[in-house]
């Protein structure tokens, strides 16, 4: 998919791709691996965005925001882990008035410019090996997680928020989620990346699989159903969320293919997929 230009040199409306990226361990920074190699890859196939906007799994607010900024601040929003990591740079611009068109068009709810947040590492650990020059402007949308374990808020809130942003995928804007369809922190093996995943992780990552195949939209939102491992997968929605913002995005007729497959640390599954 190109995009290709008219005698006056304006861009036709060529439909952006969508991604769900699982992002893992910060040390995939560093890592020469399956799964960053797979990124490299991606980042050469697909056609080339004039703005990314990612749904982050580490932006959680109290509302849904948008960074406004024209030159977002790189966020280490990781602790513990080699020096080599708090040193690396992802200078990348923003852009100002794809953040506000989404202010403007979404009507789900309020979304909100905000000037203090900039990239955290589910953005920027991502497009360091996808478009290493930082040359295209990135904006950053935060999760809203306003709600409490007694009065949360449904996915189907998200999903809807989601599906009002597919006009940006006509504007050149290639939109990520970021985040880990299984993601246990409690059950991970911190001192072995490659450590065997566990059973539970590996069935339920399995459902998930095949659900999104057969674009199965209600069942991953209602994914709490679907058996005794859903709880262990997603103790926590935040690393969950960005791939229902993902599907939201899929179009009737749009295929789904998966561009990495596998596990890191055990409980976190590194699964990423491409529609369109």
């Amino acid at each position: 998919m190109k995009m290709e230009r008219d005698a006056s040199g304006k861009k036709d409306n060529v439909k952006m791709p969508v991604l769900f990226i699982g992002h893992g361990s910060p040390l995939n920074l560093i890592l020469k691996n399956n799964f960053t190699t797979s990124l490299e890859k991606l980042g050469k196939n697909l056609p080339k965005p004039e703005a990314i906007l990612v749904i982050s799994a580490h932006w959680l607010a109290g509302g849904t925001y948008v960074t406004c900024s024209e030159k977002p601040e790189m966020i280490y929003d990781f602790f513990g882990f080699p020096r080599e990591l708090y040193e690396i740079k992802y200078p990348c611009p923003g852009s100002p008035d794809n953040a506000r068109y989404v202010t403007e068009n979404v009507k789900k709810t309020q979304v909100k410019c905000n000037y203090d947040w900039g990239l955290d590492h589910a953005s920027w650990a991502v497009l360091k090996h996808m478009f290493p020059d930082a040359g295209i402007p990135v904006i950053e949308m935060s999760l809203d997680y306003s709600f409490n374990e007694w009065n949360p808020k449904p996915l189907q809130y998200h999903y809807d928020i989601a599906s009002e942003l597919a006009d940006l995928r006509t504007k050149g804007v290639l939109i990520i989620g970021s985040g880990n369809i299984v993601h246990n922190l409690g059950l991970i093996d911190f001192r072995n990346i490659d450590a065997q995943p566990y059973e539970w992780a590996v069935e339920f990552d399995e459902k998930i699989k095949y659900d999104l195949i057969n674009k199965n939209h209600k069942e991953l939102i209602n994914f709490k159903e679907m058996g005794k491992y859903a709880s262990l997968a997603v103790p926590t929605l935040d690393h969950y969320l960005p791939m229902i913002y993902t599907i939201a995005l899929q179009g009737k007729d749009e295929t789904l293919k998966f561009t990495y497959e596998g596990f890191q640390n055990g409980s976190i599954s590194m699964r990423c997929f491409q529609i369109g």
